[in-house]
């Protein structure tokens, strides 16, 4: 025992490289006693508590304060503010009328508004490391004081020795000690499609790969077979589990591509309408020469500050984010954080996981093979549909191959699995995927459990251990008792080195050194097609051997089965889309690396022959090579978590914007580093999913490429209605600030007027510019650069010069109304603007196509819209409630007309500039006619 002065070790050591006799002397403990009672407890003062450790995070207050911290919010601040102090002045002096602070109180409203929706975005907590934490067991079984008993998980220490059984899932990381027909589960932790055979002795290299580690166990993995016995080596943070939390605490979230555009716009929004205000302030001064017309100034300031941010933006964008959302879920992709609904559009590689994403998880019979014949099988999951092909024939009849016949009666025989159909009519498996797959294998040739048990009756067994690498049971016939056939299945190396003889036909032969080389040889050929492959003996037996009689030898070889974790039906088709669409996939998986070629060869993702990364080579690749290597790289295996999110960092410092899939814990770092992390509904970890921005509730890769569409739908329709509300606010700034320019007496506009537009006349007709449907090729197409600007691809330029446009026709309106009608001038001005919107948003559903040739009932929310809106607006001039609180006056019949009118052209330029463009190009289209 570790004496009270002696130092402790550290928990950071290779020990899978170590035997277990040096790591129970490192750890100064007993194998049969354990550790006592007072070395426990120093040694949980010093390692602390086995349990997970959360590093802080920002405070709701810190979320909080950080949604008015932007730059469009904190200018409408300062409005509200200013706006506030010239009412104050005014109820001082007197000369305030109608409700004083009403555009005070407005603009603060919409700001705090605008917060809350932010913050409610951002104040989904992550609880990634709550579901990690799920996954220790509350209780374990240790030796403690030389007594066995039971301990609360937090409670272990390295050194402390404890018991394992099926059904236990593991609460720290262990070498193993000594076990029995140890079987674990550790697919969510290393992405292996199958429970590990475990081993006490073994020689293994500092840098072995995590899922080759067989004589360790690790936390949060299960134990699904035998027994065993281990040292806890680590606890906590410095367990494998714990490592993953470390580097899910150390991600870091970055902006998404729209949450960067927002914020660009913002900036640019708030920069143009500072210096225009200047431009207006600058000149009242130089044509006034004094600071008469300083209120007045202001309040044109006011007023061009208010028009230029468009305060329904953020509500218009949730809401469109929402609505791609309902329409993700009809397509079987849940989103759990709104941006990535557009995030998506933008997505350019998708690094996704082998095992049940690109896979099924179900072990499927690829080849039976014999020295005599060689048959593919066909077929999925576990339904024993499907057929039996030598060469290009399909086989109607395994009857007529004895030697395969008798390979599917020993898959049969010797095997403790079910197979089982549901009230449904869905086949399913109890039992281990393997021996799964041979009772679907026999199935298919028409041969089930159910009827071998009427003729064959089960007297013996020879258990799988990791030592021997086989399972033999021992049957007899049950019309003769005194019958016995011993089936053996297993590791072919070893099955062939204890059988004399092999089948070919009905008869069985001696076995040469020439059979022996040629089953190698397709042993060899199988295993390089990925495929797991199985080796299959019998041997008639005339009593019940006795135990160490060595009933194992000289029995007759049967031939090869080989399975593979069959890949889905349609992915192959969704990574042919996604090439079509400019996405690349990249495989990124804990399995072996012929397995993983295998799957990525079937599927399209790599070519014959392409280079495989596994994670030896990568632990010993620099970050700045792993990031010149990831460009040439389809398929990276034997990955460990680490791995995984240096890969997708690099590719990220590549300039890619990356979907990451997965379904195990191991995922979860990298899940939530790429740009958008999905996770699997049906098999994924609750921990993967905590991680993700999104979830597949079919767990099928094709619905990748379905959310991507709409995710490219999405960020279409965002331009769609940004280039509208903000062509409108660009007419607006233009036009208040012509007011004092071209001296009239006051501003065309109030804040609170401004706000309705921004708020109503332009946000609902956004809203429906946001379920505009998809354009035809938007998957035909590479996507959209992450990093381009908001203002990209003519959007800037189109804004600007509508705005100029809009603002034209608005003045040249204002003026002729100020002249002709001095009492109601204001309202035409206000009027006009809002109708003229109505017109834009109808001719904003397209760049191409005019808005008489299109179905307009191929998007009723904005007909709708449009007519609600007018309605509204009409109602703010003629019901004296509304026209009281907005400072509106009636329009006369004639007066209502010229509003018409003016809109109208609005319209019209839009219409008329789609022509000329169309015309334009058609005149560069033609071919050039011969002199």
């Amino acid at each position: 025992m570790i004496s009270p002065n002696s130092s402790l070790p550290n928990p950071h050591q290779s020990w899978h490289s170590h035997p277990v006799a040096d790591t129970l002397n490192t750890l100064q403990s007993d194998p049969t006693k354990g550790l006592t009672s007072a070395e426990i407890e120093r040694r949980r003062l010093h390692y602390g508590s086995n349990e997970l450790v959360e590093t802080a995070g920002r405070s709701r207050w810190d979320i909080l304060v950080d949604q008015f911290s932007n730059v469009m919010l904190l200018m409408l601040i300062a409005v509200a503010i200013i706006s506030g102090v010239l009412d104050f002045i005014s109820l001082q002096d007197g000369t305030s009328e109608g409700l004083p602070f009403k555009d005070t109180i407005a603009i603060l409203a919409i700001v705090v508004l605008n917060g809350l929706l932010g913050y409610i975005q951002e104040v989904r907590a992550e609880a990634a490391l709550a579901s990690l934490k799920q996954m220790s067991s509350p209780q374990v079984r240790v030796i403690r004081n030389g007594q066995t008993q039971e301990v609360e998980a937090h409670e272990l220490v390295p050194g402390d020795i404890f018991l394992m059984e099926a059904g236990v899932q593991l609460a720290a990381d262990g070498q193993l000690i000594e076990m029995s027909n140890l079987q674990i589960r550790e697919a969510a932790l290393t992405g292996e499609s199958t429970a590990v055979n475990k081993q006490v002795v073994l020689d293994l290299d500092e840098n072995t790969p995590l899922g080759d580690r067989l004589n360790m166990v690790f936390g949060g993995t299960e134990v699904v077979q035998g027994r065993g016995k281990a040292i806890v080596i680590a606890t906590g943070m410095d367990t494998e589990l714990g490592k993953i939390a470390t580097l899910i605490q150390g991600v870091e979230n970055e902006p998404t591509p729209l949450q960067k555009r927002m914020t660009q716009l913002g900036n640019v929004l708030v920069t143009s309408s500072l210096v225009l205000v200047a431009l207006v302030v600058g000149f009242g001064f130089i044509q006034a020469g004094n600071f008469s017309r300083l209120q007045e100034l202001v309040e044109v300031s006011l007023s061009m500050a208010v028009a230029v941010v468009p305060e329904g933006l953020p509500a218009v964008i949730t809401v469109t984010l929402a609505i791609g959302t309902q329409r993700m879920v009809k397509r079987h992709a849940l989103i759990r954080k709104l941006p990535a609904v557009e995030t998506l559009g933008s997505v350019n590689t998708i690094c996704s996981d082998k095992t049940g994403t690109l896979t099924q998880n179900k072990m499927v019979v690829q080849m039976v093979q014999t020295l005599g014949n060689q048959l593919r099988v066909t077929g999925e999951g576990y339904s024993p549909d499907g057929k039996f092909f030598a060469q290009e024939a399909q086989v109607v009849a395994t009857k007529a191959y004895s030697e395969i016949q008798g390979v599917l009666v020993a898959g049969v025989l010797c095997n403790d699995a079910l197979l089982q159909q549901d009230e449904a009519g869905n086949w399913g498996i109890l039992g281990d995927p393997t021996e799964g797959a041979l009772l679907t294998l026999a199935g298919k040739a028409g041969l089930f459990q159910s009827q071998l048990d009427e003729v064959f009756e089960r007297v013996d067994e020879i258990p799988f251990s990791s030592e021997r690498k086989r399972m033999s049971v021992i049957c007899c016939d049950r019309k003769k008792t005194d019958a016995y056939t011993l089936f053996c299945k297993g590791s072919p190396e070893l099955i062939l080195n204890c059988c004399d003889y092999y089948q070919f036909g009905d008869h069985a032969h001696r076995i040469t050194a020439k059979e022996r080389d040629e089953v190698l040889r397709m042993n060899a050929e199988m295993a390089s097609q990925g495929l797991r492959v199985l080796g299959f003996g019998y041997r008639f037996l005339d009593h019940l051997p006795a135990e160490g009689e060595g009933a194992e030898q000289g029995m007759v070889w049967l031939g090869l089965v080989g399975m593979l974790d069959a890949p889905r039906p349609e992915v192959a088709e969704a990574v042919r889309r996604c090439k079509a669409a400019g996405i690349r996939t990249i495989m990124i998986t804990g399995d072996h690396q012929l397995t993983a070629s295998a799957i990525a060869q079937r599927l399209g993702i790599a070519e014959a022959n392409s280079h495989v990364l596994t994670g030896q080579t990568l632990e010993a690749m620099s970050q700045a090579d792993l990031e010149l290597e990831v460009e040439a790289v389809s398929v990276y295996a034997r990955v460990s978590p680490e791995h995984k999110l240096r890969i997708v960092k690099a590719l990220q410092k590549r300039g890619k914007f990356i979907a990451m899939t997965g379904d195990g814990v191991n995922d979860a770092p990298a899940l939530k580093q790429a740009d958008i992390g999905i996770a699997m509904g049906i098999t994924g970890t609750d921990v993967s999913k905590e991680a993700s921005d999104m979830i597949l509730l079919d767990d099928n890769f094709a619905t990748i490429v379905a959310a991507t569409e709409e995710g490219r739908v999405v960020y279409t329709n965002i331009r769609r209605f940004i280039k509208y509300i903000l062509g409108s606010n660009v007419g607006e700034v233009i036009t208040i600030a012509a007011a004092p320019i071209l001296g009239l007496s006051s501003v065309p506009l109030t804040p609170l007027q401004i706000l309705w537009m921004n708020l109503v006349t332009d946000g609902l007709p956004a809203l429906a510019l946001a379920v505009e449907p998809a354009e035809p090729n938007v998957m035909q197409r590479p996507p959209f650069h992450p990093n381009e600007s908001i203002f990209a691809r003519g959007l800037g330029s189109y804004i600007v010069r509508i705005g100029i446009v809009f603002a034209i026709f608005s003045i040249v309106l204002m003026v002729w109304a100020y002249e002709n009608h001095p009492d109601s001038w204001r309202t035409m001005v206000f009027t006009t603007l809002c109708l003229a919107q109505m017109g834009h948003a109808l001719a904003a559903r397209s760049y191409t196509q005019l808005t008489i040739e299109m179905n307009p009932f191929s998007n009723v929310a904005l007909l709708a819209a449009v007519i609600g809106t007018t309605a509204l607006q009409l109602m703010l001039v003629y019901v004296p409630v509304l026209r009281n609180f907005f400072g509106t006056s009636v329009l006369t019949q004639e007066e209502l007309l010229i509003c018409f009118g003016f809109s109208s052209l609005m319209l019209l330029w839009v219409e008329g500039e789609k022509l000329f463009v169309r015309f334009f190009m058609q005149r560069r289209m033609r071919p050039m006619r011969p002199e």
